[in-house]
This record gives structure tokens, C-alpha cells and sequence, in this order.
């Protein structure tokens, strides 16, 4: 009788706890995956917020420099034919500066992406 009261007692207390142990090394993989996730999508809203500031800037010259080439190639032939080429020069460097910016923003979208090791 003692006998039995021991096996009934072990099957209702002992293998239960055996089981629930086995959920959590599952529990913290899926933990474990979840925050690797939340890392990577942190990540892609900066890489998002600096490349959209950059690609701001990168707009914002290169209209000014094209605006200026305009204002200078306007006043090429008139009185101001020397201040007219100076402005063509300056507008363009300024431009081509500007939408290499602009390009060269979308370099951290495109960043290659780590390895991570697998978890099993």
C-alpha cells in the first residue's frame, strides 16, 4: 500500500515538473529570437533616420547650388558676364556635392547584414 501511495505520489508530482522544465528552454528560445528581432528593427529605424537627415541635406544643396547655376548662366552676356561664370562654377560644384549626398544616403539602407549564428 505504502508502495502505492509513493508511485501515485511521484507520477502526480515528479513527472509534471519534468515536462513544464522542457517548455522553458523553448519559452527563452523564443524569447531569445524575439529580441534579436527587436535589435534588427531598432537598427532599421536608424539606419531609416539617418539616411532620411542626410538625404534632406543632400537635397537642400543640391537645389541651391542648381538654382545658382541658373541665376548664373541668367546673367552670363550682360554687365555681370565675370560674377555670371563664377556663379556657373560655384552652382554646379555645389549641385553635383548636393546629389552626392543625396546618393550616397541610401548607403545605409543597403548596409550587408551580419552573420548572425544560427540558434538552434
Amino acid at each position: 500500500m505504502v508502495y502505492r501511495a509513493l508511485t501515485l505520489i511521484t507520477l502526480f508530482i515528479v513527472f509534471p515538473s519534468w515536462s513544464y522544465g522542457q517548455d522553458s528552454t523553448e519559452y527563452d528560445s523564443l524569447k531569445i529570437q524575439l529580441l534579436a528581432l527587436q535589435t534588427d528593427v531598432d537598427q532599421i529605424n536608424l539606419n531609416l533616420e539617418m539616411t532620411q537627415s542626410k538625404f534632406q541635406s543632400g537635397i537642400l544643396i543640391a537645389t541651391l547650388g542648381y538654382t545658382t547655376t541658373i541665376a548664373g548662366g541668367l546673367m552670363l552676356g550682360r554687365n555681370n558676364d565675370q560674377f555670371g561664370q563664377v556663379l556657373l562654377v560655384t552652382g554646379g560644384v555645389a549641385g553635383v556635392i548636393g546629389t552626392y549626398k543625396m546618393v550616397n544616403a541610401f548607403r545605409f539602407l543597403s548596409n550587408k547584414k551580419k552573420k548572425r549564428p544560427k540558434s538552434y
